[in-house]
């Protein structure tokens, strides 16, 4: 299974998520420049944290002006896997793939630390080597995590089972404690903690190397076959 990690310039986490699949799922990983205008030849993309393009105007408003947006949302409707952490995330809300936007902490303060996160919702591709309800640490670091959505989107993603991941202490005042999201069709999620800097027990927890090997599994399995 072939990775792309997508880097931007501010992009500061796209080396972690990169050795994260190099050395510990030990699959082919590529970086990619913003500035690519395919993705053909990659099974999964992954859209890193940082502050691309210093997060002028707002986190992700000027990514989504990239060259490679067209080619990304190309890939998303085939059908095949897109990861968004962090700025990620955020980038994914702006350029539509996923409902609802993030906006500035409750508290107007950058938070860096690990947070407990319930697993809603084992069942996905991201997800399926957790337990349903399980609880997992995965660090966060970001200053506009808060995410937001009206009340029929978030009935929408209650209904859809959307939700994947909620905080038990929802550090950031985010709407019904909302961690992680997917699109309708399940391939691509968005989440502000960071599986990536959770691959380790050196680094404080090794509960994200499951997210990894979760994507890797449905790979093989053929459940991402189109």
């Amino acid at each position: 299974m072939k990775f792309a990690v997508i880097s931007f310039p501010g992009s500061n986490c796209d080396y972690d998520m990169y050795y994260a699949i190099k050395d510990i799922l030990k699959e082919p990983v590529e970086m990619v420049s913003c500035d690519t205008e395919s993705l053909d030849g990659f099974d999964a993309v992954l859209i890193p944290g940082g502050f691309s393009y210093g997060d002028y105007l707002r986190s992700g408003a000027i990514a989504k002006f990239a060259k490679v947006m067209p080619a990304l949302i190309k890939f998303a409707n085939l059908g095949k896997p897109v990861l968004g952490v962090c700025n990620g995330f955020q980038i994914l809300t702006e350029v539509g793939l996923l409902p609802g936007s993030l906006q500035n902490n409750r508290d107007m303060q950058f938070i860096s630390e690990y947070e407990p996160l319930i697993v809603q919702n084992n069942k996905t591709i991201f997800t399926n080597e957790y337990e349903k309800a399980e609880s997992i640490m995965i660090p966060i670091a970001h200053g506009e995590g808060n995410y937001y959505c009206n009340e029929t989107e978030l009935e929408s993603l209650k209904q859809n089972h959307q939700i994947i991941f909620t905080y038990e202490n929802n550090p950031n005042g985010s709407v019904s404690n909302i961690a992680g999201i997917t699109n309708k069709n399940g391939n691509v999620m968005g989440m502000m903690p960071h599986p990536e800097r959770a691959v380790e027990k050196i680094l404080g927890s090794e509960d994200g190397v499951r997210l990894f090997t979760s994507i890797l599994k449905s790979f093989k399995g053929g459940i991402l076959v189109e």
